[in-house]
């Protein structure tokens, strides 16, 4: 019978490269992850200071919180004295953070939901090799 993992790498070691990822999250962000995955698509595997540079001029509202998260991963990797000029945006994940609904008075006594969508950001930085 074949194991049930298919995992290349031992669980084990899959915590160790865990606890050594750099990583920054925003756990609940007030806007739609469709309308956030815009913004993160343009730094996904950029360097991290052309990917700040880049979200500075960018006129989306999810610019300046994105800005702010990876200036957070680059500050948590320059706290564990990595060098900070090489890092590259390895990960850049929008997920749904679930969603608070609303109703609006509708006619005929009816009522419909409003859907306020939320999103959460995880970024992971990596050391870049070249």
């Amino acid at each position: 019978m074949a194991s049930v993992g298919t995992h290349k790498q031992p669980a084990k070691a899959r915590k160790e490269e865990a606890k050594k990822a750099i990583r920054a999250s925003i756990d609940t962000y007030n806007q739609s992850p469709r309308k956030v995955r815009l913004v993160t698509d343009l730094v996904k595997g950029k360097k991290a200071d052309e990917a700040i540079a880049e979200l500075s001029f960018l006129s989306k509202r999810a610019a300046e919180p994105v800005k702010k998260l990876i200036q957070s991963a680059v500050a948590n990797a320059k706290s564990r004295g990595e060098n900070t000029d090489n890092l590259r945006i390895e990960d850049i994940r929008v997920d749904s953070a679930g969603m608070l609904v609303r109703f609006m008075p509708r006619a005929m006594g009816r009522a419909a939901p409003i859907r306020k969508r939320r999103s959460r950001i995880v970024v992971r930085l990596s050391t870049d090799s070249k």
